[in-house]
């Protein structure tokens, strides 16, 4: 794996997702204003904090690149969790304005939709599903080959205007057959909560990392595999902890050693460890604790030498 290069990929498909964002808000807005259509403004609303999103993205990509420093010994992946957080933030706010602008047309009536104007909005909404797909694609794709929150959120936000411009695509076609023009405000509010559902997914998941939750059961075990394959070289290993710090992982645990092993052979079997669990899982940290045991010392946890192995 090349850091440098990763990073490099993940800064780039940051950007691109900036401009594409851009491009879909300004458009999106200007045809709803001309058309006098909520739905297609609210999906500009929704463009709009995609946009502001993906600037976070790109910024906290950008930042937790950055090496350690003094204040920042674990480096600086939390960048990529908190911007992960303030995305679904900002994706809340925005389905709450959807929602309010929606329900105000319904009741007062509102502006009425130019029903002659509706072919463009149809355009607007295509050509938005369309380039949303392509680009939602390529971040998530570099996004689970880098291990990136912060762009696997921002693939997630615009994978879900995939859908909601399809929908409004699809509400506009039904309003030009019927000209029941009051189903303009309900599939705003559809969108409204199918964008309220996402970010419910984003808050816990970053909520997750920044407060040091494990790592993912399946992860934890293959950890677990990976120490027990060199059972031969110890005794027993316990107190496992592991956490998430955007892309980076980091592991800890404690390693009992025969009392006579000496410090030259320990520290050989420490880094035969930390080898294939970093060949396994990049970007992740290890941290082994030897601990001398003479085979008396009747500890609780020495029962839970290698299950996984003789299972």
């Amino acid at each position: 794996m090349n850091t440098v290069t990763d990073d490099a990929r993940k800064q780039n498909v940051a950007r691109l997702s900036v401009f594409s964002n851009l491009f879909l808000t300004v458009a999106k807005i200007l045809t709803g204003i001309s058309i006098g259509s909520v739905s297609i403004i609210s999906e500009g609303i929704h463009s709009g904090m995609d946009l502001l999103a993906s600037c976070i993205a790109y910024f906290s990509v950008k930042k937790s690149a950055e090496p350690p420093d003094a204040d920042h010994a674990f480096g600086h992946g939390k960048y990529e969790d908190a911007s992960g957080l303030i995305e679904a933030l900002l994706i809340v706010v925005a389905a709450g304005i959807i929602i309010w602008e929606a329900c105000h047309k319904l009741v007062s009536g509102g502006e009425m939709v130019s029903l002659d104007l509706l072919y463009a909005g149809m355009i607007v909404m295509g050509v938005s599903a369309v380039m949303n797909f392509v680009v939602s694609q390529r971040l998530m794709r570099v996004a689970k080959e880098t291990e990136s929150i912060a762009l696997e959120s921002d693939a997630w936000h615009l994978r879900t205007d995939v859908l909601t411009s399809a929908g409004v695509f699809a509400g506009l076609v039904l309003i030009q057959v019927t000209h029941l023009v009051f189903l303009d405000s309900v599939i705003a509010i559809v969108v409204a909560l199918l964008i309220l559902r996402e970010a419910y997914s984003l808050i816990r998941r970053s909520f997750a990392d920044l407060m040091d939750e494990s790592l993912d059961e399946d992860e934890v075990i293959l950890i677990k595999e990976i120490i027990c394959r060199h059972a031969n070289a110890f005794t027993n290993f316990h107190s496992l902890k592991t956490r998430r710090s955007g892309p980076n992982r980091f592991v800890e645990f404690h390693l009992m050693m025969p009392h006579a092993t000496p410090l030259d052979a320990a520290h050989a079997v420490l880094k035969e460890i930390e080898t294939d669990i970093v060949a396994k899982m990049p970007r992740t940290s290890v941290i082994v604790h030897l601990d001398p045991c003479d085979g008396r010392c009747g500890r609780p946890e020495c029962s839970f030498v290698c299950k996984e192995r003789k299972n």
